[in-house]
This record gives structure tokens, sequence and C-alpha cells, in this order.
């Protein structure tokens, strides 16, 4: 066979008799930059989220910078967040001269352990950034208690996982505030970068829009230092129409991995759910210690898999100033090591999912 990692186009032929029409809307209106689409998808999204305020940017990485700035973190602060994530999420944190702080992670959740935190806290630690990975929330109750026990802030990385939730309370209401990717391969995908900050803080959202536009929060009128972080009308547009079909899709994504789990068990280490959580399958990930050869062997049948991620933060030649080694944390070392990817996209089909499990199955009972 020959199948997709993911394929958009799938999704665009879908949509098209929606799409196109509303970026034609934004063409024909000739405002590209900012107005109706954009305020529009700012209240609809925190409102999907349960939030009050949403202040759209062009990237999640802009979204998770803009919060970090907005919450005032700056040259020697600590910001404490998982070695075993893009590595967007540790780059904001060493653009505003801070200094990440690793946590080792859980081993079924892949999340950062809450039980770990404490010995990270220090004097000069400002913010904690859990990532919510492939789509599956930490334990927010558990990091924001800690967090408000020692009156340090809290941003939800929520770049893989909008539509997650734990209780019953959907990602980014738990933190200060939640940074969103609307990158194209995201459950929500522009065509194109973009990103959005969910909060319910009114301080946070008027810092961060005011950063998004230079600083300015009237024309040539600069009060701060911010940089051009603005979204398109553009993608907007669109945001708004794949908004609409998010449910549906992320149930799709739940029933693919619900499926793989049932076949698969057996062969690979399958993701969790823990109990109260909704897990929304950005990426559908498995441990294996065959990784490698599992992969060629599904390569040769046309079969594609990803690897997130195979060098943990920790041991990045960028970050090699912050003097970790390898053996600093074993959790993360031995996840990045096994983890593989199978194709989980909404509009794979049953007989190419089933060609999938099939061929992991075969693999596996078939290696010497």
């Amino acid at each position: 066979m020959d199948l997709p990692f993911l394929d958009l186009t799938r999704q665009y032929r879908a949509l098209s008799s929606e799409i196109d029409p509303a970026i034609a809307r934004v063409v024909e209106s000739g405002r590209y930059i900012g107005g109706e689409e954009v305020a529009r998808l700012e209240e609809e999204l925190a409102g999907y989220c349960g939030v009050r305020f949403g202040v759209s940017m062009a990237s999640g990485t802009d979204a998770l910078l803009a919060c970090l700035m907005a919450m005032g973190v700056c040259e020697g602060d600590e910001v404490i967040t998982t070695p075993f994530t893009f590595i967007a999420t540790a780059e904001v944190v060493c653009i505003l001269k801070a200094k990440p702080v690793f946590v080792d992670i859980e081993p079924d959740t892949f999340n950062i352990d809450p039980s770990r935190l404490e010995s990270k806290i220090s004097d000069r630690t400002k913010c904690i950034i859990p990532v919510h990975i492939f789509g599956h929330m930490a334990d927010m109750e558990r990091i924001c208690g800690i967090a408000g026990g020692h009156g340090i802030g809290v941003i939800e990385d929520a770049a893989q996982a909008v539509g997650a939730s734990m209780g019953g309370k959907q990602a980014c209401r738990f933190g200060e505030a939640g940074a969103l990717s609307f990158f194209p391969s995201k459950n929500l995908g522009a065509f194109g970068d973009g990103g959005m900050i969910l909060t319910d803080s009114e301080t946070i959202a008027k810092k961060a829009a005011v950063i998004k536009d230079h600083g300015s929060e009237k024309r040539y009128h600069h009060s701060v230092v911010g940089f051009n972080g603005r979204l398109d009308a553009i993608q907007a547009a669109v945001l708004r129409v794949k908004l609409k079909h998010l449910e549906s899709w992320n149930e799709r994504r739940r029933a693919n991995a619900s499926y793989y789990n049932d076949v698969l068990k057996k062969y690979v280490s399958v993701p969790v759910e823990r109990d109260g959580c909704r897990h929304v399958y950005h990426q559908y990930s498995v441990l294996t210690d065959r990784r490698d050869k599992l992969c060629g062997f599904l390569r040769e049948r046309g079969i594609p898999t990803a690897v997130y991620y195979p060098v943990p933060l920790h041991l990045q030649e960028v970050f090699k100033g912050l003097g970790y080694k390898k053996g600093d944390f074993p959790v993360t070392e031995e996840v990045s090591e096994k983890v593989v990817s199978l194709p989980c996209f909404p509009e794979i089909t049953d007989e190419e999912r089933e060609a999938v499990a099939k061929a992991v199955i075969e693999f596996f009972e078939n290696e010497d």
C-alpha cells in the first residue's frame, strides 16, 4: 500500500465547499490582518475551551513566548518544563534569557511527572510549563496545586491537545494561560502557521494582545517591547470552518486509537488514558524496543511511521550549556529510544487502519 502518515488533502476535499467561500470572503473584504474573522475565531475558540479570552497569534511558539512575556518572565528566571517535547517549549524560555529546568516524565502518559516537581523549584522559579504531549493532559490538579503552594504561575502547552480534557475541564482552563498551535498537522490545523493564547486572566490577555502587535496599544505608540505575532485573517477564516468539525475529528482519532489498542496491546506498549481524562490522540504513539526494525518493516510495505522525539531536549546540542548529561532523565531517555507513532489521522479508512495493524502484528509474530 501507499499510505500517508497524514493526508490533509482528504480533509480539504471534504470541506472545500465550506473553506473556499470563507477564504474568498476574506480576499474580497481586503482586510487581511485582524478584522472580523480573527475576532470571531478568538471568541469561538475561547468559548469552545471554556475560558474568557482568546488572543490569536502567528504560531504556537509565539503564543508560548507572549504568555511568558505577559507573566513577566525575564533574564535570570527559571521555568520548569519537560525534556520530552518539541524544542519550542524550552526555546522561548531561552529567547527571554531565562533558564529552562527539566523534570523527568511519567512512563505511561509521557507527561511531566508531578512527583518530581518540588525538588526542582527554587527561589528563581517563575513558571511551570507542562506539555500535554500527544493529546493527553498532564496531571494539572497536582501541578497547579504545587505551583500555587509556591506562588508560581502555570502555562499549559496545549499545542497538541485542543479538545483534550481532565475531570470535564478542557485543556487551557487549569493554568494562568494555555497556548495552542494551529500548525497544519495539528488536530485543529490552519493552512500555514497559527496559534492562540487562552486565558481567564484579563491582565494576561490584554498584555499579550499588546505584545503581539509590536508592543503597541495605539498605532505608533509603543509601551513595551513586543514583536509581530499577529494571525492572518485567511487563517482565522479557515480555522473557523474547521472548528465546527473538531469534535467529530477528535472522536474519530479516539476510535482509531481504541482499535489499535485492542489489536496491538499484545505486541507493544499502547497509550494510556487516565481515569477522567479525554485523550485526543494528536499522535498515536506506542513503545517497543524493536522500533527501528519495525519502522523498516512497515516502510517496505508502504506504511509510514514517525518518531516523536528521538533526541530529548536535555541532550540537544543547543542546550549543552545547561549542564545536563545522558542518564539525568532516564524515563525520558528510554521513551525516546522506544517511541514510535502510527497513522491515526481522522480520514484514514477502516481498511487502511486494519492494514497498519495487520502489518505490525505480522512483524512481531514472524520476527526471529
